[in-house]
């Protein structure tokens, strides 16, 4: 069923962003805005029409920023910048990133700081609602003076130049605007500029990983508590006045989710008084950990907000003010930081979860069958499904190393500080993708090792989890072809059906 949003540019939230996702989502424009879209490129026109000198409308780019252009030249020139600026290799984003790209570009320009034509931010819109998606490679881009290749390639579509993807089928650009209703345009001074100075494609990627980092966190806190029933560990690390004396709100919030998850379970009572003291860190100490996380995750996804709203191009143009003005806004270091602290809290999620698996296969911290299956040594049960985790937990180790703190100088030293964002953010999907194969094994683990206790019962609420596994994959009474149960584990992980439990 399709829906229509109606943008109030710099007004998005997280809800409309994955609203925009959706391809039944159709956007427009609020007439209120059209106003200071036109205002601000007049302000471009009147530069030309009064033969003054701007940054970027009548000059060269980057080192060349002081050679002047003719107006004759003008069209030349920006046909010129999205032509030699896309340069990308590697891949092809999804079209999932390109359509956020679209969305993100088009709430920017909308603002009426760009001095960009209504007629090209509505191309965009066009380009949108036909879902037609520019062929954007995936590597290029140093995230300084904003995401250049990435968007050049982007801008190439509506000039008519490179390939477009409909329908799953790559088209050529011509095609792809004839599916969207739309010739290829003319671009007026400023645009080709405006259009590919920015970290809309960083910021995408960026966003969609912190929403595949809460999707894995919510996962992780579910099988966190399934782990510490089959594993007979305690609650008592999840009194609430424990966390208060320390302080930090989300380890509280993380503590009350285990606490609700496992309130009600026969399996605690079973062991209330036993003799062990204190359980392995990886089940004793999950609010502070997945809280710590969690915090980390809640400012990276602010400060995304802020940019998916930012008017981050250059120049500037303010209408009210008569006046355009050069500065760095296009720089993502804002991006890269909240992306390096996402990838952070990916790999931890993951690397808790894989110790807790570790755990519950080792029968002297778990007292469950060594590998959780009968007749360990004819069997080998769960053993190299946990050095698959192992595999994955190890590889975000090296992936989450941060990407801000490199920085290599680019355009003949005039760009000497760079962000890295968009490297920064790319990581974040397979990142994510790891830490759900780890959760799911976790989850597949820990189910076992409930079976293990029966008759004895888990939580209620744990209780439909285990069913709901169990609907999907069987007990594991002995070896079979692991991977397809792993495989059905970390679907349901993916289409977020655990975190209707919290």
């Amino acid at each position: 069923m399709k829906k229509l949003f109606i943008l109030k540019p710099g007004q998005l939230t997280l809800e409309d962003i994955q609203l925009l996702l959706d391809e039944e989502t159709t956007l427009e424009l609020h007439p209120d805005c059209i106003e200071a879209i036109n205002q601000s490129a007049k302000v471009v026109s009147k530069i030309i029409e009064e033969n003054k000198t701007a940054y970027g409308i009548n000059t060269g780019f980057g080192l060349l920023a002081s050679t002047r252009i003719s107006n004759k030249d003008l069209e030349t020139l920006q046909k010129s910048i999205v032509l030699s600026h896309a340069a990308g290799t590697g891949d092809l984003f999804a079209d999932s990133v390109v359509r956020l790209i679209l969305a993100l570009k088009i709430n920017s320009l909308a603002r009426g700081f760009s001095g960009v034509q209504l007629k090209t931010i509505e191309a965009l819109i066009h380009l949108f609602n036909a879902k037609v998606y520019p062929c954007i490679p995936s590597q290029g881009s140093v995230g300084a003076s904003g995401d250049l290749a990435p968007l050049a390639h982007m801008s190439a579509t509506l000039i008519g130049v490179g390939e477009t993807r409909h329908a799953g089928k790559i088209i050529s650009a011509v095609e792809g605007l004839k599916i969207a209703g739309l010739e290829p345009l003319i671009l007026g001074p400023k645009e080709g500029l405006a259009l590919l100075n920015g970290t809309q494609a960083s910021t995408a990627l960026a966003l969609l990983g912190s929403f595949a980092a809460d999707q894995v966190f919510y996962a992780a806190i579910v099988t966190g508590a399934l782990s510490v029933d089959a594993a007979l560990g305690s609650d008592k690390p999840f009194d609430e006045r424990i966390q208060a004396v320390r302080g930090h709100p989300q380890q509280t919030a993380v503590a009350k989710m285990l606490r609700d998850l496992l309130q009600g379970s026969k399996i605690r009572d079973s062991h209330i008084d036993c003799e062990k003291v204190q359980d392995p860190y990886s089940l004793r100490c999950q609010p502070q950990v997945m809280g710590a996380c969690l915090s980390h995750m809640l400012f990276a996804r602010e400060t995304l907000l802020i940019e998916a709203n930012a008017v981050s191009d250059n120049p500037l143009v303010f209408a009210a003010d008569d006046e355009i003005l050069s500065g760095g806004n296009f720089h993502a270091e804002p991006v890269a930081m909240a992306a390096d602290t996402l990838a952070l809290s990916i790999a931890e999620i993951g690397a808790l979860s894989e110790r807790r698996i570790a755990l519950l296969t080792d029968p002297r911290f778990s007292h469950l069958p060594a590998f959780l299956v009968k007749d360990a040594g004819i069997n080998s049960g769960f053993m190299i499904a946990q050095v698959t985790a192992a595999a994955l937990a190890s590889e975000n180790k090296s992936l989450a190393h941060p990407a801000s703190v490199d920085s290599l100088p680019t355009s003949a030293n005039q760009e000497d500080h760079v962000s890295m964002a968009t490297y920064a953010a790319r990581r974040l999907l397979p990142m994510a993708e790891n830490t759900a194969g780890i959760v799911a094994i976790e989850l597949l683990a820990a189910c076992q090792g409930i079976d293990f206790r029966r008759p004895l019962k888990t939580s209620p609420q744990l209780e439909a989890v285990f069913a709901l596994v169990r609907e999907q994959v069987a007990f594991y009474d002995k070896d079979r072809f692991f991977a397809p149960d792993i495989a059905a584990a970390k679907k349901i992980i993916l289409t977020k059906r655990l975190s209707g439990f919290i």
